[in-house]
């Protein structure tokens, strides 16, 4: 696979070029330190993975990785930060990016590039069910329910799969044919019950399971 590395700390680019580069699969095809140069090296070198910091000075990676996206190329986005942090997480994922993985996992990055280009999404260096952050109600093909969503009635994690679907209340009132007083009581409940304190939790949490 060839990939693209853009992170403003110059020496975490030659680091994981060095680290990437000697992997048989991987071939390093560019560097960049911000948004404008992950947007111009898809363009110029169209690499197969896009591996991207999120906060860089100047243009940041979310910017870029909105406009590189919406151009519907074939590079996929992988985020790769040391902020775990949820609205990062749930931001990255709707823009449609691969994976979001943390710089100290060094590791665990290669591995997570092959899934990557097998088609499937990671999260913090493992693969996850792919879910659906356009706003669709296709609940077909659901995956079976983590272990720390058992506590939930089967509403409740109706609610839930679809909050990590990035469905709002109204969304969600019209997916699942109920009033919004009702989904507020059942992500209250879901929350009570989780020990979450927002709806962003309850994706994130969702994704993890």
């Amino acid at each position: 696979m060839r990939i693209a590395i853009i992170d403003d700390d110059r020496l975490v680019c030659d680091s994981l070029g060095i680290i990437l580069g000697a992997q048989e699969d991987i071939e390093v095809v560019g560097c960049g330190c911000n948004g404008d140069d992950a947007v111009r090296l898809t363009r110029e070198a169209a690499p197969d993975v896009l591996l991207m910091d999120i906060q860089m000075p100047g243009r940041d990676g979310l910017s870029a990785a909105r406009e590189i996206l919406g151009e519907g190329g074939r590079t996929r986005v992988v985020f790769l930060t040391t902020f775990s942090d949820d609205e990062y997480i749930v931001g990255a994922l709707r823009l449609g990016a691969s994976g979001y993985l943390i710089k100290q996992d060094v590791a665990a990055i290669a591995p997570a590039l092959r899934e990557v280009m097998a088609g499937r999404r990671v999260l913090e260096g493992r693969a996850m069910e792919d879910v659906n952050f356009s706003g669709g109600d296709d609940m077909a093909a659901r995956p079976s329910r983590p272990a720390a969503f058992a506590c939930l009635t089967e509403r409740e994690y109706e609610v839930a799969e679809l909050i990590a679907q990035g469905l709002d209340n109204r969304e969600i009132a019209a997916a699942a044919y109920m009033g919004e007083g009702t989904v507020r009581n059942h992500i209250s409940s879901i929350l009570a019950k989780l020990g979450l304190r927002n709806r962003t939790q309850i994706a994130i949490a969702y994704l993890r399971g």
